[in-house]
């Protein structure tokens, strides 16, 4: 899975220089575009990560129905007296799949205490303000965007010592992107 991991590592360097380019912006418009572009790919890096990381363990033999149906986000269904994986979309929630996987593959699960994991979550708010806005749109700011893009390597980097016992490729780097607009 390679080219899903290549893909996912370019998502998180499009986020971070669509942040570079927001902060450079001197047009309220454009920074406001950049920012929300910013936010949006961050998450999109951080679930192409989820499911590489996923698609890493579906070919084990040793995994309940239930389990490939989490990592693979497909229906489980109760078929001739066994659970079988149904080639139907079953979307699990993404924290749900993230406490999933440091604990099912790892022997360190996810610190739901940790400052990470709160900083995750308030990114997660504010990126559903975003795509289910309510009466008042939300207003996403610089810093905001920071935080949640801090949140997401972070927490991306938790999930790879415990999982794969190594640092995240990027982790190093923050929130320098190795690319340029």
């Amino acid at each position: 899975m390679a080219a899903l991991d290549a893909f996912a590592s370019t998502l998180l360097e499009e986020a971070k220089c669509f942040l570079e380019t927001a902060t450079a912006a001197a047009a309220d418009e454009a920074k406001k575009a950049f920012l929300h572009s910013a936010l949006l790919l961050g998450f999109a890096a951080f679930e192409a990560h989820v499911n590489a990381i996923s698609d890493d363990f579906l070919a084990r033999q040793d995994l309940h129905p239930h389990e490939r149906g989490v990592l693979a986000e497909h229906a489980v269904e109760l078929m001739n007296g066994e659970f079988r994986e149904k080639n139907t979309l079953k979307m699990q929630r993404l924290e749900d799949r993230v406490l999933f996987l440091c604990h099912r593959f790892s022997k360190k699960p996810i610190d739901r205490q940790a400052s990470y994991w709160s900083e995750f979550v308030e990114a997660l708010r504010l990126r559903n303000s975003l795509t289910h806005p309510r009466p008042d749109p939300p207003t996403i700011g610089e810093k905001a965007v920071r935080r949640a893009l801090t949140s997401i390597i972070e927490l991306l980097n938790v999930m790879y010592m415990s999982i794969y016992k190594k640092k995240l490729p990027a982790y190093n780097r923050g929130l320098s992107s190795r690319l340029t607009f």
